[in-house]
């Protein structure tokens, strides 16, 4: 080939990986890998959170108490009790955002709640005895937790509204029987299309099936090869 076929060949099968990198439905699934990515970090942040403040409030709880004894294994239940009740909450929201369906107002007071409840007793000591160094250290962890918990919530339906964007972009297509026509679908119209006398190019490809330029030199190899098969 020249200079000049081997420009126009490259052209076409750039013009064709971009369709496919552009396609909505391509677009969709690389959202979809955000998204699990997201929540996958978002996930482990808050539970670390929440596991840091467990002992804290533990201690809160068990104030007075004598180690080993009923009431201070009990305290350690405290934690996870108002823990669980949130992560059921956020649970609960990772499906609505995707869907897009907005909760009551009942569910961000119970998820305010619970993490209010877990800043109070978790910073309830430092505050009392007046020491900056700890409240700061025994804050940062619920406060993290709380904004994660806000901005998972936005982060998911954004990016719901990402995919329904590249939908709404969706090209138009040629449809056979009410469905999108696939590769395998323009090759079988080639295929029916082509005679001995006729030369198999992605020129004539695109007349016989009314294909894209980007995918026409795709079928026209696709074709030859099985016409060299026999």
């Amino acid at each position: 080939m020249n200079r000049a076929q081997r420009l126009a060949q490259d052209a076409a099968e750039a013009a064709e990986v971009r369709a496919y990198q552009t396609d909505p439905d391509v677009v969709a699934l690389r959202i979809e890998r955000v998204r699990r990515q997201v929540d996958w970090m978002c996930w482990t942040g808050i539970v670390l959170g929440l596991a840091f403040t467990m002992t804290n409030v533990q201690g809160f709880a068990s104030a007075g108490t004598r180690p080993g004894s009923l009431s201070w294994l009990a305290a350690w239940v405290l934690d996870p009790t108002v823990s669980l009740v949130l992560l059921a909450i956020l649970r609960a929201e990772q499906v609505t955002a995707r869907y897009q369906v907005r909760t009551g107002p009942w569910v961000r007071r119970a998820k305010w709640f619970t993490l209010a409840a877990t800043y109070t007793m978790n910073t309830w000591t430092p505050f009392a005895a007046g020491e900056p160094a700890s409240i700061v250290l025994h804050s940062v962890p619920p406060l993290v937790v709380f904004v994660a918990v806000e901005a998972i919530t936005d982060l998911r339906d954004k990016l719901t509204d990402a995919v329904l964007v590249a939908a709404e972009r969706r090209p138009v297509q040629q449809e056979e029987a009410g469905r999108r026509v696939l590769f395998a679908d323009y090759l079988a119209i080639a295929r029916e299309s082509w005679t001995p006398d006729v030369e198999i190019t992605p020129a004539w490809v695109r007349r016989a099936t009314g294909c894209s330029r980007g995918l026409s030199p795709r079928l026209a190899r696709a074709l030859r090869a099985e016409v060299a098969n026999g």
